[in-house]
């Protein structure tokens, strides 16, 4: 299978650094194909501005929306846009790696979603009509592929448990998973989630790799997350909201789940 690799880390010497050469080793060992964006050796560029499309009109306002379009309809993308579009076309799946900075991924990995997620490549696509509401939510250009988070995060679990300071994980996580992932039609796998990066010794270590590794040996076998399709009927079109009689009385994100069972898989030092 084709595999890309998205590491967003600033430090090759770190925790995602190595966990990173691991997958790359293990994938590859596996017979698998494996590409990397390693976005900071990339120096990616993460604002989306009117410098990524030289072709249009310097005259009229600059649309960050219709101005995509007409680059990609064009075929006057900027090159390290267009050659991630094709990394993205060409993986099976996706594995987006990244620390877990200020509740979200860093500003680098959110830029180069924003700078290739183009207008007609990952939304704005297919038919909107009172029945079907575009190509999106389990639909789309990557319909069909697997998308996976790997993340690192300081804290401990219990801080981002239901009950936790920081808010449940999987909340926290929803804007990626759903919004990012699910939206152009990713398949999206449980999370693999390091906690206490700052006491990982050896033992450790070991442990989370082999924790990882499983996730990778089963990254065709493992169940997504139960997200509901869009089209699906579960969604009132165009108004977009769930049915009466689905999740009667509840709100909040788990209600766009099937089951509303915690899918996030933890890793914390002294356990797997």
């Amino acid at each position: 299978m084709n595999i890309l690799l998205v590491l967003a880390h600033p430090e090759a010497a770190s925790l995602n650094g190595s966990l990173h050469r691991f997958m790359v080793e293990r994938l590859t060992s596996a017979g698998h194909s494996v590409r990397v964006s390693d976005l900071y050796a990339m120096r990616w560029k993460p604002a989306l501005d009117a410098d990524d499309f030289p072709a249009r009109d310097t005259a009229a306002p600059f649309d960050p929306v219709l101005d995509s379009l007409r680059a990609f309809e064009g075929g006057t993308q900027t090159a390290d846009i267009a050659a991630e579009q094709e990394k993205l076309l060409w993986a099976d799946a996706v594995i987006l790696q990244f620390p877990l900075w200020w509740y979200s991924m860093p500003a680098i990995l959110k830029g180069w979603i924003e700078r290739i997620y183009a207008y007609g490549f990952a939304y704005g696509v297919g038919e909107h009509s009172d029945t079907h509401w575009g190509d999106r939510f389990g639909e789309g250009t990557l319909a069909g592929k697997r998308a996976m988070l790997v993340v690192t995060t300081g804290g401990w679990a219990s801080h981002y448990a239901p009950r936790g300071i920081n808010g449940p994980m999987d909340d926290l996580l929803f804007p990626i998973h759903h919004g990012i992932l699910y939206y152009p039609g990713f398949d999206v796998l449980p999370p693999f989630v390091v906690h206490r990066t700052g006491k990982v010794d050896a033992a450790a270590y070991a442990r989370i790799t082999g924790g990882l590794g499983e996730r990778l040996d089963t990254l065709w076998t493992t169940d997504p997350i139960a997200f509901r399709r869009q089209n699906g009927g579960d969604y009132e079109i165009p108004a977009l909201t769930l049915r009466e009689h689905i999740a009667p009385g509840r709100a909040g994100f788990g209600v766009h789940r099937k089951n509303s069972e915690s899918e996030t898989l933890v890793f914390e030092p002294g356990r797997l």
